[in-house]
C-alpha cells in the first residue's frame, strides 16, 4: 500500500477529483506515514513548496478515520496576514470533507468569536497570543473548548523558534495540553534551516512521543539566477527596477519600513505601478495593495519581511532585494517566492546602494552557494517569559498556588534550562516588590502588579511583543496605518507631512491622548518614523565578507559595476588575509579587524575597556581604538585578550538595557543583567576569532 493509500477515502477521492492533483508531491507523500502514526514533526520545504498540503492531508485523514470531533486542530501562524490568506485554502480542504476551519486573532469581531465559542470549528488558525488571551478569558469555558484537541500545527516555525514568542508559544501549548490531558501532536513547517534536528527537539520541548525530520527533496537546492548589482543610492535603485523586466511582476524586499515607502514613491514618480506592504499598514491598506498585487501583471509591490512568510501574492515574475537581506535564511524565503510556474527558475536581483550593503550581499550569495544556513538558536534563559506565565496563570486559574505552578508549565521550565533555585528567585522578587501578593501560599497580583499591568484588563501580560509607541493614522474614515511619535518630532500640527502607503499625507490635526493623527492628501513630500532593531551582522556573514575581500576573483553573479567596486574595495584592504585578524594602527588611533561579527565584538571592546585601552567604536567587522604607549604593550594587551575563554567575556549591560526587557521588574537585577549577558555574548564566534593568529600593520 502507497502511503497516498493509506489516506482516508474521502481524502483521497477529494484531493483527485476536487482539488484534481493526479499526485502529490515525494516529500507530501513522505510525511503522511509518520503523521498518520502520531509522531511529532518537522516538515522542511522551500517556500510555496506545499508544506501546508503536506500537515493538513494526513491530520484531516485521522479526523476521518478516528471521528474527531469538536475543535481538533490547532493551527498556529507568527502574522495575522498569513493566517488571513490560509483561511480560504483551510476552509476550502474542511468544507470537502464535510469539517469546518475558523479563524481567531485580534482583528477578529467579538460576535465571531462568540460563534466559534458557541460551536468551535474542527481546526481553528490562531496565534499565540490570542490563545493567552483564550486561557485567560473568563468567556471561554476552557475544558469544554479544548477538551478535544489532538494536533497543533506550527506554520513558519522558524519565525518562532529564534524569538521569545517562540517560548511563549511552548508555555501555552503545555498549558492547554495539561487542559486535554493528553500529549498534543506537533508539527512544525518550515522553509530550509541549519539544525532541523535541533530545532525539531525543540518543537517537541517536553513532549515523550516519537519525533521526525522530514527534509526537503534535493530539488529544493537546485539552480536559480542571481545576480548583484551595485547601484549607489535608493534612487538609482528605482530607476533600474523602472527599466529592467517591463511587463513583469516584480515582488521587492527592504529591511525598513521607511525606505520601503521612499522606494514607493519614487517608483510611481517614474510611472511604475507599485504597490506597498509593511507591518505599519492598516490591515485594509495592505490587503488592498496585495490583491490588487496578485491580480495584475507589470506591476511592482514593494515589501518588507512580511511577504517572506508564504503570504500569496499570484505568480510572481522576479524578487529584487534592496541591500542585502540580514541571512541566507531570509535570502532563502525571499528568492523561493520565484519559480512556482513549470518551466521557471528561481531568481533574485539584489541591488546595492552602499558599499557595506555591496560586501554583505556578495557574502549572503557566497554563503547560500556554499550551502549553508543559519541554524536557529532560541533566546537562552527566558526568564521574562516564565514570570510572563506566572502571571498568565494566576489570571487563568485566578490565583496560583507557589507549589502547583509547576503542574503546568514543569516541563517549559526544565527545557528552557531554567532552575528550580531560580524559579523561586523570581517568584520572591514578585512577592517582594508588591508584583504579587501571597496568601496561604496563593499568588495574586499585588498592588505594583495592578498598576504595572492591570490596564486594559491585564492585556499587556498576554503577550511578548514589546509595542512600539504608535500613533494611529486615518484619513476620514479609512485607517492607512501607523507611525512612530518622532515622525511628528519635525513639525507643528497641519506642517508636518507623513509618507504611508506610497503615498503623502500633511497633517491637519493631532489627537495626542488617543494617539491618532488626522491627514489629508499633499503634494509635499512626507516622511515617517519606526524604530528598527539595528543592522548586527552575524559571525558567518562577517567571515564571508572577509573572503570576499581576501579573494583575488569575480564572482560569475556579478555585474559588471559590483565586480568594479568590489575590486576597488579589495585594493583599500589589501592587507588583510584569509585565516588571520589584523591591527591597523593610523597614527594615534588603530582598529582590531576581527571579522567576528556585532555580538563578538562588542564583548572584544568590553574586555579591551578593562585591559586600558580607550575603545572608540565597534561593528560587525572591527574594533576601534585609541593607541596609547608602545607597540610591544599593545600587542601584549591583546595576546592577553586572546588567552581568555569564551566564557569569560561579559558585556556592561546597562539599567536602560534591562529596562527594554519586557516584565524586567519581575526579575531581580542580577538575574535579568545575567540573561541578557548570556543572549549578547557570542561565545561560539569568540572562540573561532580568539584561535586566528593576530598581524600588526601600518
Amino acid at each position: 500500500m502507497t502511503p497516498f493509500e493509506q489516506l482516508h477515502p474521502a481524502v483521497q477521492h477529494h484531493v483527485v477529483n476536487s482539488l484534481g492533483w493526479r499526485e502529490l508531491r515525494p516529500f507530501q507523500e513522505r510525511a503522511i506515514e509518520p503523521i498518520l502514526a502520531g509522531d511529532h514533526a518537522l516538515i522542511l520545504a522551500p517556500t510555496a513548496g506545499g508544506k501546508t498540503e503536506s500537515a493538513i492531508l494526513p491530520v484531516l485523514s485521522r479526523m476521518l478515520s478516528e471521528n474527531w470531533t469538536g475543535l481538533s486542530v490547532l493551527y498556529i501562524c507568527p502574522i495575522k496576514a498569513l493566517l488571513n490568506n490560509l483561511d480560504v485554502r483551510l476552509q476550502r480542504y474542511a468544507t470537502l470533507l464535510g469539517r469546518r476551519a475558523g479563524l481567531w486573532h485580534g482583528d477578529i469581531k467579538t460576535g465571531q468569536r462568540r460563534r466559534i465559542l458557541a460551536d468551535p470549528p474542527d481546526c481553528l488558525l490562531t496565534t499565540p497570543e490570542s490563545l493567552e488571551v483564550m486561557l485567560v478569558s473568563r468567556q471561554v469555558e476552557r475544558k469544554s473548548f479544548f477538551s478535544n484537541l489532538r494536533v497543533v500545527i506550527i506554520d513558519e516555525i522558524h519565525a518562532f523558534a529564534g524569538d521569545d514568542r517562540g517560548w511563549h508559544l511552548l508555555a501555552v501549548l503545555e498549558r492547554i495540553s495539561r487542559i486535554t490531558g493528553r500529549e498534543l501532536q506537533r508539527l512544525g513547517l518550515s522553509a530550509t534551516v541549519g539544525n532541523p534536528e535541533a530545532l525539531c527537539e525543540w518543537l517537541a520541548c517536553s513532549c515523550q512521543g516519537p519525533r521526525r525530520v522530514m527534509l526537503p527533496p534535493e530539488a529544493a537546492s537546485s539552480q536559480a539566477e542571481v545576480t548583484l548589482d551595485f547601484v549607489g543610492s535608493l534612487e538609482n535603485a528605482a530607476m533600474v527596477i523602472s527599466r529592467l523586466h517591463r511587463g513583469e511582476k516584480r515582488l521587492v524586499f527592504l529591511d525598513s519600513r521607511s525606505r520601503a515607502e521612499e522606494l514607493a514613491v519614487q517608483l510611481r514618480g517614474l510611472e511604475v505601478t507599485t504597490f506597498v506592504t509593511h507591518s505599519s499598514l492598516s490591515p485594509e491598506q495592505r490587503h488592498e495593495a496585495e490583491k490588487a498585487f496578485a491580480t495584475r501583471d507589470d506591476c511592482v509591490i514593494v515589501a518588507t519581511s512580511v511577504l517572506e512568510l508564504g503570504i500569496d501574492v499570484g505568480n510572481l515574475d522576479r524578487v529584487i532585494q534592496i541591500d542585502a537581506p540580514p541571512t541566507v535564511s531570509n535570502f532563502l524565503q525571499r528568492m523561493g517566492r520565484t519559480g512556482r510556474r513549470h518551466g521557471t527558475a528561481r531568481n533574485c536581483l539584489f541591488l546595492a546602494t552602499s558599499e557595506d550593503a555591496l560586501l554583505q550581499s556578495a557574502a549572503i550569495i557566497r554563503l547560500w552557494e556554499e550551502g549553508f544556513v543559519e541554524p536557529i538558536e532560541p533566546p537562552k534563559l527566558p526568564l521574562h517569559v516564565f514570570a510572563q506565565q506566572l502571571m498568565g496563570l494566576a489570571r487563568q486559574e485566578s490565583g496560583i498556588g507557589r507549589q502547583t505552578w509547576p503542574d503546568w508549565i514543569r516541563g517549559f521550565v526544565k527545557f528552557a534550562g531554567i532552575e528550580g533555585d531560580t524559579a523561586d528567585q523570581i517568584i520572591n522578587h514578585m512577592v517582594t516588590t508588591g508584583i504579587f501578593w501571597e496568601d496561604a501560599g496563593i499568588l495574586w497580583f499585588g498592588r505594583r502588579g495592578e498598576e504595572e499591568f492591570g490596564r486594559r484588563n491585564f492585556m499587556d501580560i498576554l503577550s511578548m511583543i514589546t509595542s512600539e509607541p504608535l500613533f494611529a493614522v486615518k484619513h476620514g474614515r479609512s485607517d492607512l496605518g501607523f507611525v512612530h511619535q518622532l515622525s511628528f518630532a519635525t513639525g507643528q500640527g497641519g506642517q508636518t507631512s507623513l509618507l504611508l502607503s506610497g503615498r503623502s499625507w500633511r497633517v491637519t490635526h493631532l489627537d495626542w491622548p488617543r494617539k491618532v493623527a488626522y491627514v489629508e492628501p499633499s503634494k509635499d513630500h512626507g516622511k515617517s518614523r519606526w524604530l528598527g532593531g539595528g543592522h548586527s551582522i552575524a559571525y558567518e556573514v562577517s567571515q564571508a565578507i572577509r573572503k570576499t575581500l581576501t579573494d583575488e576573483v569575480a564572482a560569475p553573479c556579478w555585474s559588471r559595476r559590483a565586480a568594479t567596486s568590489i575590486n576597488d574595495l579589495r585594493s583599500q584592504f589589501d592587507w588583510l588575509r584569509e585565516g588571520t585578524t589584523v591591527v591597523k594602527s593610523n597614527g594615534d588611533e588603530a582598529s582590531w579587524w576581527t571579522f567576528a561579527g556585532s555580538k563578538a565584538n562588542a564583548a572584544i571592546a568590553a574586555a579591551l575597556r578593562d585591559a586600558g585601552l580607550p575603545v572608540l567604536d565597534h561593528d560587525n567587522l572591527s574594533v576601534a581604538f585609541e593607541v596609547t604607549g608602545r607597540l610591544d604593550d599593545l600587542d601584549s594587551r591583546i595576546q592577553a585578550i586572546r588567552h581568555h575563554e569564551p566564557e569569560g567575556f561579559t558585556l556592561p549591560i546597562s539599567p536602560e538595557m534591562v529596562q527594554e526587557l519586557k516584565f524586567s521588574s519581575c526579575l531581580p537585577e542580577e538575574l535579568a543583567v545575567g540573561m541578557l549577558e548570556a543572549r549578547l555574548v557570542d561565545k561560539r564566534a569568540l572562540g573561532s576569532c580568539l584561535q586566528e593568529p593576530v598581524r600588526h600593520v601600518g
